[in-house]
């Protein structure tokens, strides 16, 4: 551990070496492509551009007192304002703090805005006193409870360092995922001085890399793997990133050695075994891998990098292009059981499209932008709302569901921080170039003035066909390759008004002539309706029309839905609609279930209720199954109604929302659910808060089938309501059992203290359900 004296003369060296660093930064030469810096595009109209704009609103809303609020209180400073809500009032504080650093850096180069530019100049400032008052190169804003009492966090990260280290999977020494928050602010200052240009926050990052270096590398591998089973976001790719910009090896050796060999070896051997892992704690790991095989050509990180963001695309991705249900992935080519209202947590997204901007600098194709472009206009333009700047946690995709939005004081979940930077940078993947080609992969309204070009890209896309390029001025002798989408119908292109053959390369259509001011480009790339089934029930489709996704208007957001979800009843649901305005991406589902149905852009429905998948029947196999498909429909809908609460036991944000707790427990998974096992014996337990309501009451809990002959009890605050042996015969199914409840243990009470505890054996557990009991 770095002396207060040695942490101040280090960081002397480091300020004063700060020119330096940045001239000894690594190059990699496996990069063949690379976007067009931000700063060097600006938006034209758009709802990316007004995405942007309202962002810029809601960034500069913000008090960066606020944020700091728990980091002055960490080094014995004095706050100078209130912390924030939400989950900046739990233990995890303190990663917003790290988005808005990223989101401000990004936002002043998309933008050239110095206010936002001023905020993280303030924030820098603020931090490194922090610093200097810790003595040690630490900053941090997270915290922990011990003894019942909110401590600071830094007990945490020093336990690590006295080699004591106990996880559950999403916490460290009973602190929510420290390591998590500490990425996102070590990240933040990396884009604070490369992106933001503020060069007084490198001497900041180096410290605080270095208080964190001198804990891991105290580490053995075993106590490293560990310490790893909890969540800790890109951790390798900030390292790998401080590599990059110092040629210090010292960090590349550390980002190495920040390898969660469970998940990613498989990964390198090109193996799937995705299903029930929590999705964003792997995503960010593979782009850290991806970095480093920029760095050092090591081809196992490239091949887990690649195969990963293969086989989410194209096994365990919606329509949308996202991923994962209730934050989990499921079993590959399986997304019919799992179209709820918890689909497509929009952190995953973000990272997702981080992960492909890598694979595509290794090798331009355009088949990734379509990718690309799918989730960006279908789930991130979707998920932040246009009136508010607010953002989405979810993205729902059952029928009837609506979204729900956070609050400006009181939220801070992770998809804020990710929506900050989502919304700062809609123009940083617009442009790509390499030697001698200027590649266009997305068709957003922007002006580009770089490297000598000057060019506008004018389109009312997604809702004309048209794409219009203006050279203003040409640059270096350069091609110029637009992007030929897979979902466009025949796309021609016009220069200067006359029709010029597509000469192909990539999925780009490859235009090389000596330019000339003025010269306009023409693509035209028309819309295809297309149903598309899901991977494992082709009776299951969503539709989408050229790139929008398409989804049924239910209603406005604030109205309940009761109805039952639309069904399709016709012989070719290919052949199902029909155009009202298809410019407007506007189609009639006329032969819909029980009403005829009006199709419209999914991303744009930000206060309705929608449905995007659809079951589809024959007119036979209606008339013959009609009475117990609607029956099922009802059936669900009525015990939607009856619930009260519900967790899901191994799943990260269910647990925290719910006060977890346990003595001795793993997490599991199963055909796609996670779940949570007491360990075998005899006093172990889990325990958690579910919410209650007048009146008789019963607890539903989710079993494997096959998990039989077990031996616990069930206790509601201390009060032992059953004994479960688990005695039925094994089925290869989730089941069910429902628990009745006396009514003393809940009257008069807002919530109820549940406990399982072992009696002999171990006690898996998926799913407990708290709902109103039907002898009511």
């Amino acid at each position: 551990m770095l002396s207060r004296r040695a942490f101040l003369a280090s960081a002397s060296v480091v300020a004063l070496a700060g020119p330096v660093a940045a001239r000894t930064a690594v190059a990699s030469p496996r990069i063949r492509v690379e976007p067009v810096p931000l700063d060097a595009v600006r938006l034209g109209p758009s709802p990316f551009r007004d995405a942007v704009d309202k962002n810029r609103e809601f960034l500069l809303s913000l008090d960066p007192d606020r944020l700091l609020h728990n980091f002055r209180a960490s080094a014995g400073l004095k706050p100078k304002a209130p912390v924030y809500g939400g989950w900046e009032a739990r233990g995890i504080a303190g990663h917003s703090l790290g988005h808005y650093l990223s989101a401000c850096s990004l936002m002043h180069a998309q933008t050239g805005d110095a206010a936002v530019r001023d905020r993280i100049t303030h924030i820098v400032t603020d931090l490194a006193e922090c610093q200097r008052a810790h003595g040690d190169g630490y900053i941090g804003g997270t915290t922990v409870e011990r003894d019942g009492k909110v401590v600071d966090g830094k007990i945490v990260f020093e336990e690590i360092r006295r080699h004591i280290i106990r996880t559950g999977g999403f916490d460290i020494n009973g602190g929510w995922v420290p390591l998590y928050t500490w990425h996102k602010v070590h990240a933040g200052l990396i884009d604070a001085y490369r992106i933001g240009k503020i060069a007084a926050a490198l001497p900041v990052m180096l410290a605080m890399a270095g208080y964190l270096a001198t804990i891991l590398e105290g580490l053995d591998d075993a106590e490293m793997q560990t310490l790893l089973a909890s969540e800790y976001g890109g951790l390798n790719e900030s390292y790998a990133d401080t590599f990059a910009i110092t040629g210090d090896p010292r960090w590349l050796r550390l980002a190495e050695r920040i390898h969660d060999r469970k998940i990613l070896d498989p990964l390198a051997a090109e193996h799937d075994q995705l299903s029930g892992l929590h999705a964003n704690t792997q995503i960010p790991k593979l782009i850290g891998l991806a970095r480093l095989y920029e760095l050092t050509g090591n081809r196992d990180h490239q091949t887990a990098a690649r195969f990963f963001r293969d086989v989410v695309v194209h096994h365990h991705s919606y329509v949308i292009g996202g991923n994962s249900e209730r934050e989990h992935f499921g079993p590959p080519d399986k997304i019919a059981p799992f179209i709820t209202e918890r689909t497509c947590e929009a952190c995953n997204s973000y990272n997702m499209l981080k992960l492909t901007r890598h694979v595509y600098g290794w090798a331009p194709d355009a088949a990734l932008f379509d990718y690309y472009e799918r989730v960006h206009l279908n789930h991130i333009l979707a998920h932040q709302h246009p009136a508010t700047g607010m953002f989405a946690y979810f993205m729902p995709l059952s029928a009837g569901a609506r979204r729900t939005w956070s609050t400006r004081d009181d939220s801070f979940w992770c998809c804020v921080g990710s929506g900050m930077e989502s919304h700062s940078k809609h123009g940083d993947s617009i442009y790509w170039h390499d030697a001698r080609t200027l590649y266009v992969n997305l068709f957003i309204a922007s002006t580009l003035d770089w490297d000598g070009w000057k060019l506008d890209l004018a389109t009312r896309f997604p809702f004309e066909d048209e794409v219009t390029l203006t050279v203003a001025r040409p640059g270096k002798t350069r091609a110029l390759a637009l992007r030929l989408p897979g979902w466009a119908k025949d796309p021609m292109i016009a220069i200067n008004d006359v029709a010029t053959p597509i000469e192909r390369r990539d999925g780009y259509a490859l235009l090389d002539r000596r330019w000339r001011a003025g010269d306009r480009i023409t693509l035209t790339l028309p819309m295809a309706l297309k149903a598309e089934p899901t991977p494992d029930d082709p009776t299951i489709v969503a539709y989408t029309h050229g790139p929008v996704v398409l989804a049924a208007d239910l209603g406005p957001a604030n109205a309940p839905f009761d109805a039952l979800p639309p069904t399709l009843v016709a012989a070719d649901a290919g052949a199902a609609l029909t155009p009202l305005d298809a410019t407007a991406h506007r189609f009639r589902m006329a032969d819909a279930k029980p009403e005829p149905a009006t199709l419209v852009p999914f991303f744009a429905q930000y206060d309705r209720r929608t449905a995007v998948y659809f079951p589809t029947f024959t007119a036979d196999r209606w008339a013959k199954e009609e009475a117990a498909f609607i029956a099922g429909q009802r059936a669900s809908a009525a015990l939607a109604k009856r619930t009260v609460d519900v967790i899901q036991l191994g799943e990260q944000q269910p647990e925290q929302d719910h006060g977890f707790a346990s003595n001795q427990s793993d997490l599991l998974s199963w055909d796609g659910r996670a779940g949570r096992q007491a360990w075998w014996g005899v006093g172990n337990w889990l325990e958690f808060d579910l919410a209650v309501r007048p009146g008789p009451m019963a607890m539903r809990v989710l079993y494997w089938g096959e998990e039989t002959n077990k031996d616990f009890v069930i206790l509601i605050d201390g009060v032992q309501i059953a004994e479960e042996r688990r005695a039925e015969p094994p089925v290869k199914a989730f089941v069910a059992k429902d628990y009745a409840i006396p009514p003393d243990l809940t009257r008069g009470k807002a919530k109820v203290r549940v406990r399982i505890e072992t009696r002999g054996t171990d006690a898996p557990v998926y799913e407990v359900r708290m709902i109103e009991s039907e002898a009511r």
